[in-house]
């Protein structure tokens, strides 16, 4: 059976010291074969440069490792070898003129993804290298529209604060509760065909439409294993879509959508 193509789009808006480290995380992915969609959304730091510069490494840097001893001439024989290895992977990169937002950069990459399964990933998050085979073999295996899993969060010297565990699949819990579903995770393309695309008027678009899914019957599993690692936005980190009135308003319409579970579960427990 050929191996599933997977699409990853990475949106990125002025995380120019980040989206490097989070690209390798992808590029050395375990799973292939693997299509990268990095969009840039109007970043105005260094991002553009950052993506050129990656873009030139993927196709010319090298690396090397000491290979062989050789007592003749008392020499340390190395091999080099590419630094990117290119069998299986493939990377597009795509640019808005102005910065429009998280949900128009997602439907950016999304229209671009060509992949039977699909996920983003914020371009300052790193996935750990079976994140992607993990998810795969969980979708294929059960037949589920949607594979989520914990994940850690650290801190920008990169130590781990907690562990994020996630609830086995109910709809009552990863949704009528609270959100609790929709950071590490990979799902069938074809659920945008039948659902639509992120709601670019949202900032809590990504619960928006994955609740969307759940009601219209898309079937979910929990993968209980840490398969990526996010970092805290605190401090100085406090910015855009965690700036303070942006944070209120993403959690004022996570509180209006839960509310609406909520009534979607009592009416079709009633019917």
């Amino acid at each position: 059976m050929r191996t599933p193509l997977v699409s990853v789009v990475v949106p990125t808006y002025n995380q120019a010291e980040h989206v490097g480290a989070c690209l390798d995380a992808l590029w050395f992915q375990e799973y292939e074969p693997l299509e990268i969609v990095v969009v840039n959304d109007g970043a105005t730091d260094d991002t553009a440069r950052v993506l050129a510069d990656y873009a030139r490494g993927l196709a010319g840097d090298t690396a090397s490792y000491a290979a062989r001893y050789e007592p003749d001439t008392d020499a340390i024989a190395r091999v080099t070898h590419a630094r990117y290895p290119a069998r299986g992977r493939a990377i597009t990169f795509l640019s808005h003129g102005r910065n429009r937002g998280l949900a128009a950069a997602l439907n950016t990459g999304i229209a671009a993804s060509t992949g039977r399964y699909c996920t983003y990933v914020p371009s300052d998050d790193l996935c750990f290298p079976h994140m992607i085979g993990t998810l795969v073999g969980a979708l294929e295996e059960g037949g589920a529209d949607f594979a989520y899993a914990d994940m850690f969060v650290h801190d920008a010297g990169g130590r781990i604060l907690r562990r994020f565990s996630l609830p086995d699949y109910s709809f009552a819990r990863c949704f009528e509760d609270w959100y609790l579903c929709g950071v590490a995770k990979l799902y069938r393309r074809e659920l945008h065909d039948r659902f639509g695309l992120y709601d670019e008027a949202l900032l809590a678009h990504d619960h928006a439409l994955f609740q969307r899914f759940a009601l219209g019957g898309a079937a979910f599993v929990h993968v209980p294993k840490v398969l990526m690692t996010l970092l805290a936005h605190e401090g100085d980190r406090e910015r855009d879509i965690h700036s303070t009135d942006n944070w209120n308003r993403l959690l004022r319409e996570s509180r209006a959508l839960v509310l609406e579970a909520r009534r979607a579960a009592a009416t079709r427990g009633r019917s």
